[in-house]
């Protein structure tokens, strides 16, 4: 079993390292704090509304201190096509404070500090810092889940630590961060919720789901 799971992995690594290896985030941001404010906006959102709605928000609004000095009332305004906008504007106005008051208007680069700031949970946390940071964190998100799921990376995972702690166990340390990435885009482009397209897969020789189909 446990030489049929490495397996996979390489083979999972081998193909996405070919075949996309400048995997990378498609929110917009140009500092640590723009991606951390696209981060919390993202949640049950598409990264393309975000990207729109991120247009004005960071246009009035670049860092922490700016947006640390706008009313709830004025950042909903900018956020409100988003999905929850109430609950995200209280966030962002509460994190950029917290940065200014806390952490000299910096983002945090740890797991507890990041966890402090209103509406980083660990998803998120694991973002910021494998993708401003290059730390090998593992974020697992819906795709992320699913798609590991199906191809047999993760076994009965009940929740996101459980399927975040085994890829991070078994993934290669310098890949952990660029993997979120492969999983996340696969997910979202081929290994689809409701009709994965595995005829346009490369990696379905090595996938549970695919291999069960037949």
């Amino acid at each position: 079993m446990k030489n049929k799971l490495t397996n996979k992995y390489v083979f999972a690594v081998t193909y996405f390292s070919e075949h996309n290896p400048d995997a990378a985030s498609e929110l917009d941001f140009d500092s640590t704090f723009q991606l951390l404010v696209a981060v919390v906006l993202s949640a049950q959102c598409t990264d393309k509304r975000v990207n729109i709605v991120t247009r004005q928000l960071f246009a009035r609004y670049p860092t922490a201190r700016t947006m640390a000095g706008a009313t709830v009332e004025e950042l909903y305004e900018l956020i409100k096509s988003v999905s929850y906008p109430n609950n995200k504007a209280a966030h962002l106005h509460g994190l950029s404070q917290m940065l200014v008051s806390d952490f000299g208007g910096e983002v945090p680069d740890n797991m507890e500090d990041l966890l402090k700031l209103p509406g980083v949970g660990r998803k998120s946390a694991n973002v910021i810092l494998s993708v401003a940071y290059q730390r090998p964190s593992m974020a697992v998100d819906t795709h992320v889940f699913r798609v590991s799921t199906r191809i047999g990376l993760i076994h009965n995972a009940k929740t996101p630590l459980e399927a975040e702690k085994q890829l991070v166990a078994n993934l290669p340390e310098d890949k952990i961060a660029i993997a979120h990435h492969w999983l996340i885009l696969h997910g979202r482009y081929i290994c689809t919720a409701r009709k994965p397209q595995c005829e346009k897969c490369g990696i379905s020789s090595i996938c549970d789901f695919f291999l069960h189909k037949k």
